[in-house]
């Protein structure tokens, strides 16, 4: 751990007040080709929340529960944060850490997993600010975490108060980012989905029967992306005599834009069209053994 002089925290981003939504959703899209009107469909789920995310709120609150745990623990490295898609940007993050003399940094993002969108692209993403910075500190990205206790004891802990409010014999249903199957590296981020989703169930409901399904999907309809999505199987569990289900966001780990619609607004929907007792366990965000695990990760240990 003395080998770094920083931890940075690095996140996906968004925006903070209505004038920002379709800004920000073009710097999500950039070289997508996707159509104005597309943006203004997907803006209109930020308009119900005020043109506001989440996220960077999550993400203060992150910064700091790391920087208490630092504290109480004895360890002295300043903790910066930057963004992929809205400020703070991270390439004036890491422009701030040159100016204040820092050398060598490790990354912790905001992501749990191997693939693509969720470790390959923030490699990409530090590998691009450190060239737009001359002198840049050097930033070694934290190893994915989804198998350590501070990711996943927080997800059993609220998967089991979730089920406490349903009746007995609710259905465990695990979600996740969709993303193409044709993605690099998507067998080894839904090889990790499945295993996190398996410790959590085994762990908060020992023997009951539990599902790994997809949300979010944003790509066109002729390519074939990770499925089944949320809403078709909870439509499934309905047409097979399932009465209540526990929604698990496995896939991530605070409460943003993609769990507090898709899920708490578009499925919770669905359910109830359908007649399905609902309940959604909350995610890690600033929990204490969650906001450990930088620490954890930076000494080596789970």
């Amino acid at each position: 751990m003395t080998s770094y002089d920083a931890l940075l925290l690095l996140s996906f981003g968004g925006p903070e007040g209505p004038e920002e939504v379709i800004p920000f959703l073009e710097n999500v899209t950039r070289g997508r080709n996707i159509p104005k009107e597309r943006l203004e469909e997907v803006g209109e789920h930020y308009f119900l929340f005020g043109g506001v995310s989440p996220i960077n709120r999550l993400c203060r609150e992150l910064k700091a529960a790391i920087e208490a745990d630092f504290a109480a623990n004895g360890v002295d490295l300043p903790v910066y944060w930057g963004n992929r898609n809205w400020a703070p940007y991270l390439a004036d993050t890491v422009r701030q850490m040159k100016e204040d003399g820092i050398r060598r940094a490790a990354a912790f993002v905001t992501s749990a997993y191997s693939g693509y969108s969720t470790n390959d692209q923030y490699l990409a993403d530090i590998a691009r600010a450190r060239e737009e910075v001359p002198g840049a500190p050097e930033i070694d990205k934290l190893p994915v975490y989804a198998d350590r206790p501070g990711f996943l004891e927080p997800f059993v802990d609220a998967t089991k108060d979730a089920l406490s409010r349903l009746p007995e014999g609710a259905r465990l249903v695990f979600t996740a980012h969709s993303v193409p199957l044709s993605q690099p590296n998507q067998e080894l981020y839904t090889a990790e989905l499945h295993t996190a989703a398996q410790e959590v169930a085994r762990r908060a409901a020992p023997g009951a029967p539990w599902d790994l399904v997809y949300q979010s999907r944003s790509g066109p309809p002729s390519q074939p992306w990770l499925e089944p999505q949320i809403t078709d199987h909870l439509e499934e569990l309905h047409g097979k005599g399932v009465r209540a289900v526990a929604v698990v966001p496995i896939g991530f780990v605070s409460d943003h834009m993609e769990v507090k619609y898709d899920l708490d607004v578009e499925a919770a929907d669905r359910a109830a069209e359908l007649g399905l007792a609902f309940e959604r366990a909350a995610t890690p965000g600033s929990d204490p053994r969650f906001a450990a695990l930088p620490r954890h990760l930076l000494e080596g240990t789970s």
